[in-house]
């Protein structure tokens, strides 16, 4: 018998492997999918009899998408950490300051990990599933990505056991270490659900302000630290009395008094994250829900200008006084009726978005706002006699806090911050006109913040005086403006009524 060359050898093994995949495609193609799964199911235990390796899969996401899982995120920050030097494939991305690249693995790369004597591999792979059945969809496809964990059968009470704690504990730990604060915004593009796209969207957060540097009165900035910090270290309490473990703020005052500041502030001395949600960008209350879920603990979610976010200030009046609109509407005429329409269109009739108050105050109190823990909410407005008492009321929003115009306390801050200044002869002046003046915090600081190199602390004191004078008299011409105003309106009043009691006697 003549001997098989090479050439007959591969030419044998490439036609039974041509005939094979021709065999399981005509399986796939035309097999019932019972039978398919009744044969994968068999031929998998089968298998199993002889394989002798175990895998564990760790999904990023689970629940539907619902929230990122802790334990994929504390292994991303372990393999990234022990792992990436003996990866070839390997992702880059600019660490915090800007200048150090971050490495980790890339997707489907391998590595392999030692621990007790046991050898682990590690791959980080993707399923992509599209989101219709037709090849040329107009919905994205959706990647689910997950790390898998390979090992020896003999050593898996070493992993189930050890290992894989050891894992979550250090990758917690290198999270912590090299945890970036994040400010995050609602995405407006969100329609589809893909695990490319999220529903925020994130810069790193590196505000400057510290209480240390806010215009505020002594005895006020201590009793908001003080609250900060104890609900920080709270955790129990909220457990033993049985209430989620978040708290509400109301920040009000005229605009300029440091609303968004403050929030920047709280945010430092917390090292929180800052979740800015604009609601006009939400489509509705399950949107709203979605969001709030995908909140990380240890943040403050803010609603600047609440007020003006939504039509929320009203909701219930309108409802009592729809009838009589309706009512009113009959006597009006075919322009009028026209004009209040587009009226209506113009306050609110033309946005998109469905959130009601009813849905707001189930997101700041109800029972998903309660997943995740150690939360601020904050809202902020100008004008807090708008807003619906259901929605400051106690227990939603816990502490009100007024940021009105500058005192002097908060004047020396900024004298402080800006001029480097303690105390000043023209410190006296200053004193008087502001206790008798009504001006923000940001004024003062435009009139202290120097112009020019050759502007000294003299001259921006001197700024700061001349803008506090003419402050002071604008509001004494408006102050005599409508105390004149008043005059005439009382005069016409009671020339009103002498005009009556004349006719009335007349008629007599």
């Amino acid at each position: 018998m003549a001997p098989v060359t090479m050439a007959e050898m591969w030419t044998t093994m490439g036609s039974t492997i041509a005939s094979f995949m021709f065999v399981w495609a005509i399986i796939r193609q035309y097999c019932p999918y019972e039978i398919r799964r009744f044969l994968e199911k068999y031929t998998h235990r089968f298998m199993g009899y002889f394989y002798p390796y175990i895998r564990i899969s760790f999904h990023e996401f689970a629940g539907d998408r619902l929230k990122r899982s802790e334990a994929y995120s504390a292994i991303e920050a372990y393999l990234s950490s022990n792992t990436s030097k003996s990866a070839k494939r390997l992702k880059a991305e600019m660490g915090k300051d800007s200048t150090n690249l971050v490495l980790s693995m890339d997707e489907f790369e391998r590595v392999t990990d030692e621990f007790m004597g046991a050898k682990v591999w590690w791959v980080l792979t993707k399923s992509v599933s599209p989101t219709r059945t037709m090849s040329m969809s107009y919905y994205p496809e959706q990647e689910r990505r997950f790390y898998k964990l390979s090992f020896h059968k003999r050593y898996r009470d070493v992993i189930t056991d050890v290992y894989l704690e050891h894992v979550i504990r250090e990758g917690k730990e290198i999270r912590i270490r090299n945890r970036q604060r994040k400010l995050y915004t609602n995405s407006p593009g969100y329609k589809w659900p893909s695990y490319k796209q999220t529903m925020w969207s994130h810069i790193v957060f590196e505000h400057p302000a510290t209480f240390e540097t806010m215009a505020l009165e002594p005895n006020k900035k201590k009793e908001i630290i003080e609250d900060l910090l104890t609900f920080s270290q709270s955790k129990d309490f909220y457990a033993r009395i049985g209430k989620a473990w978040k708290r509400g703020y109301l920040l009000y005052g005229p605009p300029g008094t440091g609303k968004s500041t403050m929030i920047a502030a709280m945010a430092n001395l917390l090292s929180y994250d800052v979740y800015d949600l604009e609601l006009t960008a939400v489509k509705d209350n399950t949107e709203l829900r979605k969001l709030l879920i995908e909140t990380t603990s240890k943040s403050i979610i803010v609603i600047e200008d609440i007020d003006c976010s939504l039509d929320l200030t009203g909701q219930r009046k309108k409802k009592g006084e729809k009838s009589s609109g309706e009512l009113d509407e009959g006597k009006l005429g075919s322009k009028e009726r026209k004009d209040a329409k587009e009226e209506g269109n113009n306050n609110g009739g033309g946005n998109s978005s469905k959130v009601t108050l009813s849905g707001l105050l189930n997101f700041i109190d109800g029972l998903w706002s309660a997943c995740g823990g150690e939360r601020l909410i904050v809202f902020t407005t100008n004008y807090v006699e708008k807003l619906d008492p259901a929605l400051i009321r106690r227990g939603r929003m816990d502490k009100h806090i007024e940021l009105s115009y500058c005192s002097f306390e908060g004047f020396k801050v900024l004298a402080k911050n800006y001029l480097r200044l303690e105390n000043h002869q023209m410190f006296d002046k200053i004193e008087s006109l502001i206790g008798e003046t009504k001006i923000t915090p940001a004024d003062v600081a435009e009139n202290l913040m120097p112009k020019s190199p050759l502007d000294d602390p003299e001259k921006c004191l001197c700024n700061l005086i001349q803008a506090l004078e003419e402050a002071k008299e604008e509001a004494e011409i408006a102050a005599a403006e409508e105390e004149a105003k008043k005059r005439d309106e009382d005069s016409k009043e009671i020339e009103a009524i002498k005009e009556e009691e004349a006719e009335t006697v007349a008629g007599q």
